[in-house]
């Protein structure tokens, strides 16, 4: 038995953890313990020890990065129910819808918060969306596709991303040599998102407040409204630029000051009683999901792990590929993808496939060269990063609209594929310069 488990290719027992994840959340209804079973298949097919499956466990639960990350979640959750406690949510949406269409308030709210590097971030625009359609004339599964696209338009370059700044780190490109291919990818994003989820949606008209057809002028500017969350960018790039051993200390500490500061900020202008602050943290359902996010990243541990002989399985999976005959271009696809599949970061994934994709690239590469190969490696790492049923901003958008992952996962093949094309083309292109 162990001599057959042996044998099994490992991009197999990768997807094969993946799809018992799926199947079982299906069956269960309950995606911790479904996430629970997949993580000790993974650890079962990889070989580890018993002793050695629950270092592994306890390392990541344990570690600063995760517990800053659990407390990131948190603070997320809380602002986002002081921005509705205060009536600040209901405000944005209205001030939104008064200068937009109702298409173009679904898409405009998840992309503003898209700028924030924010873990989880599409559980904070999840609302947004939701109050977007008071009537419930929109289905919850559309609801999901489009806060969870839309909300991750901008990570193909915007540098406030920590998976961006570790691919132009391993790279060597420069911001402005990333924006070349991050910002069409952007644009093919949108374009796929229009096509494939915003046309679904009937654009009514700007309404107002009071449901007119003109914008209230008695309406609260809309710098103020999101005042907060230009705290936590503000304070974000003021401790990377003036503080950067903050970061490198901790990658959440950041992030974890940031929204410090926009609670503190909405705090000022529209005060809640303490009684509505220990309800807050006091919520069951706040544990539950950070429960789950603490589940799919002691997952994510066993991915990125060393094997009992010591390598890593995104060089497991290059060696197989390679023993297969395929070509390089099939694997600057292949490995971010399945490496993104896994492991539902984009940080993941670009740490774990692009050192790589530019060992395959040989020494010192032409500029048009290694600008190519990122652009399509990065482009099928993120598509399979959006595909991943470990990612976190899908799995607390499902949880927030009461919507299936299998079914979410399986409606977002036709706007990722559009984008994949996008990426293909892009290559091509850069090849040819």
């Amino acid at each position: 038995m162990p001599s057959l488990l042996t044998n099994i290719p490992w991009i197999v027992k990768i997807l094969g953890t993946l799809t018992l994840i799926l199947v079982l959340n299906r069956m269960l209804r309950n995606l911790i313990v479904s996430v629970l079973i997949g993580t000790l298949a993974l650890a079962f097919l990889s070989g580890h020890p018993l002793e050695t499956i629950f270092n592994i466990a306890w390392t990541r639960f344990s570690s600063a990065d995760n517990i800053f990350l659990l407390v990131v979640i948190f603070q997320v959750i809380c602002l986002s129910e002081q921005m509705s406690k205060t009536g600040t949510m209901k405000d944005l949406v209205q001030t939104v819808q008064g200068r937009l269409t109702k298409r173009g308030a679904f898409a405009a709210l998840p992309a503003i918060i898209g700028f924030l590097p924010m873990p989880g971030g599409a559980l904070f625009s999840a609302p947004l969306v939701a109050d977007c359609d008071p009537s419930d004339s929109v289905s919850p599964l559309l609801k999901t596709k489009i806060n969870y696209w839309f909300r991750h338009i901008w990570e193909y370059w915007w540098p406030l991303y920590p998976g961006i700044l570790l691919a132009m780190d391993i790279t060597g490109l420069k911001v402005w040599e990333f924006m070349l291919f991050g910002i069409p990818l952007s644009c093919f994003s949108c374009l796929a998102g229009y096509l494939f989820l915003l046309k679904k949606i009937k654009n009514d008209p700007p309404v107002s407040l009071h449901g007119q057809e003109t914008p209230n002028p008695g309406r609260q500017s809309f710098f103020r409204l999101v005042l907060p969350i230009i705290v936590v960018i503000v304070v974000y790039l003021f401790i990377q630029i003036a503080f950067p051993r903050i970061s490198g200390f901790n990658r959440y500490l950041p992030m974890f000051l940031g929204l410090i500061g926009a609670m503190l900020t909405l705090q000022i202008q529209r005060p809640l009683p303490r009684r509505i602050w220990k309800n807050f943290f006091l919520q069951k359902k706040t544990f539950v999901l950070i429960a789950l996010v603490a589940m799919i990243r002691i997952y994510g541990a066993f991915i990125e792990a060393r094997l009992p002989d010591g390598a890593l399985l995104a060089g497991k999976i290059h060696a197989e590929l390679d023993a297969f005959g395929i070509p390089v271009v099939v694997m600057i696809m292949v490995i971010p993808f399945i490496s993104a599949l896994a492991s539902g970061l984009a940080i993941g994934f670009v740490g774990a496939s692009f050192p790589v994709i530019i060992s395959l690239l040989g020494e010192n590469p032409e500029f048009t060269t290694l600008l190519s190969t990122t652009a399509l490696a990065y482009s099928f790492g993120y598509i399979g990063m959006l595909l991943s049923p470990v990612h976190i901003c899908l799995i607390v958008t499902n949880e927030y609209f009461h919507t299936r992952l299998f079914q979410s996962l399986r409606r977002l093949l036709a706007p990722v594929s559009l984008v994949l094309i996008g990426g293909i083309m892009l290559y091509l292109l850069l090849q040819a310069l």
